[in-house]
This record gives structure tokens, sequence and C-alpha cells, in this order.
């Protein structure tokens, strides 16, 4: 049996590496492609290899237990919520990601969904293909200057998200716990309130939009009580994970009209299930978690990822290294 190499892309689904190709080929380095989907799968495809390159798969002590020789897992994206990380830590598994490759396309992305509910137009659209001429159908429908979007997370996305709003005349406020302490004043954006809480923002916001990680401590940070402290007839965009969101209660308050509209690209479960009862508001926009791309970040992406892998191989200071 033929021995596996140093770096293994072990479930990437990508239609091709070309890219990582490249980039390993110019480093004198064999590499194996497999789109592996289970973790049994893994463990058994993948052994000997010192580098993952990651997507899916959740990485954990059974993966680290059973593969000693994985030292470093590189994933593709921003988050690393598939990743146990004290698990990598406990093994000595470095965890890298690729946190600055598609900034411009998911801000773009967030921008787009929120002028498409506030505006109304695809629903508009919709009506119009159905025979129904009638801009009445959009009622009611307010001045985008006159509102306030309140922004959760202010990392390279959100900072990126509030120059297009502020550029569109929006009122901005933002909460963030590493930009609210006082030991970053000189961090913050000067045009942007930054509140307290998570509550107080849900008071003050007549659009919401979520650009922050997920993790133990946020998980549904969306749920009935800060529905509930929301304006009536708040708009809600979320590009970021879906597991912020507690889907349930967000089908609840878009029943009621307490949410007026969502522009969602991220769910708790991906693909969404064609039963969920989110597909039944016609006032909820869904998109199949597209935000990130563009063919300039697909190829960014890959191409980082790859070279990430190199410099750890080579001994060299890894870029963007999580642990």
């Amino acid at each position: 049996m033929t021995e596996n190499p140093k770096v293994i892309i072990c479930d990437c689904d990508h239609s091709d590496v070309n890219m990582e190709k490249e980039v390993f080929d110019q480093a004198g380095l064999p590499f194996k492609w497999l789109q592996c989907q289970t973790q049994d799968e893994v463990i058994a495809q993948c052994k000997g290899a010192e580098v993952f390159l990651n997507q899916y798969v959740k990485m954990d002590e059974k993966i680290f237990s059973a593969i000693p020789t994985l030292k470093c897992i590189v994933r593709y994206g921003v988050g690393v919520d598939n990743v146990n990380l004290a698990d990598a830590k406990k093994y000595g598994v470095h965890v890298c990601n690729v946190p600055d490759y598609g900034v411009s396309e998911v801000a773009d992305q967030a921008v787009t969904l929120m002028l498409a509910v506030v505006r109304k137009v695809w629903l508009a659209a919709k009506k119009c293909a159905a025979g129904h001429w009638d801009y009445a159908d959009t009622i009611p429908v307010h001045r985008l200057n006159t509102m306030t979007v309140g922004v959760v997370g202010t990392g390279r996305i959100g900072r990126a998200f509030i120059e297009r709003a502020h550029g569109l005349k929006l009122n901005v406020i933002a909460f963030d716990p590493a930009y609210c302490s006082a030991t970053k004043p000189d961090e913050r954006i000067p045009y942007v309130k930054y509140v307290d809480s998570l509550m107080e923002l849900c008071r003050q916001s007549d659009i919401i939009s979520l650009h922050c990680s997920l993790d133990e401590t946020n998980v549904h940070m969306l749920n009935e009580e800060t529905f509930a402290a929301m304006k009536d007839g708040v708009y809600l965009i979320n590009v970021s994970r879906g597991g912020l969101i507690d889907e349930d209660a967000l089908d609840r308050a878009l029943e009621s009209g307490k949410v007026q509209g969502a522009g969602l690209d991220v769910f708790h479960k991906e693909p969404l299930n064609p039963d969920s009862p989110l597909f039944r508001h016609e006032n909820c926009l869904i998109t199949p978690h597209m935000s990130w791309y563009s063919e300039e970040a697909a190829k960014e992406l890959k191409q980082k990822c790859a070279l990430e892998a190199v410099r750890f191989l080579n001994g060299e200071a890894l870029v963007n290294e999580v642990i």
C-alpha cells in the first residue's frame, strides 16, 4: 500500500484543486485530494498525513488520536467552528484559517440582501412575474437614510459592511465586546455609535446585520428574548453563521411581523431542508451560502490554504494561526 503524502486535502467539495496543485507543485510537495464526508472516512483514508486542508468534517479528539502524525489543519474559510480547539491544543495540532479572502464579497452580499428586503425589490419582481403590477404590494417601504442598522461584530467583514452602510447614509450602531472595551478606543470607527449589549442594539436598530463568528457562547444569540426586544418590523440580515439564530424563533417572528423581512445566506444545517418553515415567508429571502463566492475570492482562498500548508512543512512562520 502506497504511503500517504504529508499533505491531504481531506474533504474538499470544490470542482478542482488546480490552484492548490500549482502551489504544491512549485514547493515540490506531493498531495492527495479526497472528498471524505465522515470522520471514519478521514481516519481510514488519511493516516500518515501531517497537514490537512479541511472544509467540513469535524476535527476533534477522535481524529487527532487516530492520526497522531497530524500536526496542522488549514481550514477553507474564516470560521473554525468545526474544529475543537481544546482538543487540537491537547494533541499539539496547529489550526489555521483564511480570515481575509472574501471580505468584500461577504460585505457586498450583506448589503445586497439588506437592500433587497428593505426596498422589497425581490418581492415586487416575483409579483410582477406572476402578472400583478402594483407597487402597493411592497407597502410599507421606508427611506433608507432614516434607518439605523445595528452591526453585530466589527472584525474585517463587519467593518467592510459598516463602510458600505455609511456610504448609503444609514445611521450605524455596533455591538462587539472587543471594541466596546475601554482598552481599545483607538480601534473604534469614528462615525459608529458603540453600544454595550446585544439587547441594547436590538432595541435601537431598524436593521440588524450579523458579522460575528460562532462559538459556544453565542449559539442562538437571536432567540425569543432578543426578538422580543427588537422594534416591530425590524429587518434581519445574516451572512455569518446559521447557528447564531434560533430558526424556530425567527419563523415565529416573521409570522407575527416582528421581523418584517430577513435576508439569510447561512443556516444551522445546510442545505436548508426544503420543508423548513422559513420558505413559507415571502418576506424571507434565502440564498445558498454564496456570500463568500466570487471567482477572485475562490482563487484566493485555495491559494492561501495551500501556501499556509507549505509554510508549516517548511518550518516557516504561519500567517493565520488560530492556535
